[in-house]
């Protein structure tokens, strides 16, 4: 018997399903295989999404990223046998398949042995005007080695990158040899959760009652980050970022350091991404687009952390239009900005300068100062008020010279 529960990520509510999933996006996968006696032999629970760049017919690439696993199937897992070690099998969406593989490891552990992903070029609704159609696949060797009692945990996110395909995992709990039907609650943790464990205590500061604003904290320290592919540097960025949280009634105020952030990202002909992550800080996204063939802007950003209480804050937004600015040119601001991502989070900025296209030898562009954007606002206001004072003028004209008509009438 095998089920499957289907966890929504924290203040969704719960589904329970039995091998098919319903079309929900945005939710932790738990599944739970269980043997012939009913007992659970493997159990896992994690989340993960997919980008798949390709080349379309007019020999542009594009991107889509893949995150909603809802109607998944899992037909071929299993809890493994004398010749076939435990396997866990996704099918979801239009083509995609998803398969983790374990082996045994001696007597004393096993290991997180290989992952595939494959996809259908063929479904033209996720990939229009695909130039080759077929399945395609990638698969990478893990070989992370757990010991056989504990269950692997990795909160912090992962990436596999290998032929124009990124996968990310998070919050990865996943035990393959289920000792007597029981799931083991000991803890064995990636490297960047062992990092976030003995680095990053999970009390760090006082966290402001629900009744008070956060005190205002210093300008955050200005950092420079940058993307660079097989051509070279492709994205630039410098800013200093302070970022305003509001989870459960509780304000917070944290400033970025750049000198223990780390960032990565892609560059695309009509997307850029910057990703910067930490020892808190799970994924803070900046994504750029281009508008109308000739200009870029701030579309999206999406951030998932952990908070001072141990709590896991996502927030995301795909409709934004900030820091907009020529394609080939840069966009500055010097003075401070709020980019406003949801009501319970806003990023300031502070000595801002960005460049997602188009960089050359590594160096910005000539700037689009934010300024401008000040002088052009005010520019209708002095026509208006030019209009205005014309307007008083011909009144004041108007109303001398009906004066002077009717003082004509009196002298008769």
């Amino acid at each position: 018997m095998v089920c499957f529960r289907l966890a929504p990520v924290p203040g969704s509510g719960l589904l329970l399903l039995c091998l098919v999933l319903g079309a929900v996006s945005s939710y932790a996968l738990e599944l739970n295989l269980t043997d012939s006696e009913n007992a659970t032999c493997l159990y896992a629970k994690w989340q993960m999404n997919f980008t798949i760049r390709y080349e379309t017919t007019d020999k542009h690439n594009k991107t889509v990223t893949i995150s909603d696993l809802g109607a998944a199937k899992y037909n071929g897992s299993s809890c493994g046998d004398d010749q076939n070690g435990p396997k866990i099998a996704v099918q979801f969406g239009s083509g995609f398949s998803w398969i983790v593989n374990f082996t045994e490891e001696e007597t004393s552990s096993y290991s997180i042995d290989s992952i595939s992903f494959s996809y259908n070029t063929n479904d033209s609704t996720t990939f229009p005007d695909a130039k080759e159609k077929g399945v395609f696949t990638v698969s990478d060797r893990v070989a992370v080695r757990v010991p056989l009692n504990d269950i692997f945990r990795c909160n912090s996110l992962l990436t596999l990158g290998k032929n124009d395909v990124v996968q990310h995992y998070w919050d990865v709990h996943v035990q393959a040899f289920v000792q007597n039907g029981t799931v083991s609650t000991k803890e064995f943790l990636c490297d960047k959760d062992k990092t976030l464990t003995t680095v990053v205590p999970i009390v760090p500061t006082t966290v402001p009652s629900p009744t008070t604003t956060p005190s205002p904290k210093e300008k955050p320290e200005v950092g420079s980050y940058s993307v660079v592919n097989s051509n070279g540097t492709c994205l630039l960025a410098t800013m200093g970022l302070q970022l305003n949280i509001t989870h459960d009634k509780v304000a917070s105020v944290i400033n970025i350091n750049p000198n223990t952030t780390n960032f990565t990202g892609s560059c695309h002909p009509q997307t850029a991404l910057l990703r910067l992550s930490s020892s808190n800080i799970k994924y803070l996204d900046f994504v750029f687009a281009v508008r109308n063939e000739n200009r870029f802007y701030l579309k999206e950003v999406n951030v998932s952390m952990y908070l001072v209480n141990g709590s896991v804050f996502s927030i995301a937004n795909n409709n934004l239009s900030y820091w907009d600015a020529p394609l080939g040119s840069s966009y500055m601001c010097n003075k401070e900005q709020t980019v406003s991502v949801s009501g319970a989070f806003q990023i300031n900025t502070f000595d801002l300068r960005v460049q997602p296209f188009n960089v050359m030898e590594g160096k910005y562009s000539t700037a689009q100062d934010c300024s401008a954007d000040d002088d052009n606002f005010l520019v209708p206001i002095a026509v208006g008020a030019a209009l205005a004072g014309v307007l008083i003028l011909v009144l004041l004209a108007y109303f001398i010279g009906l004066k002077r008509h009717h003082a004509g009438y009196e002298q008769f």
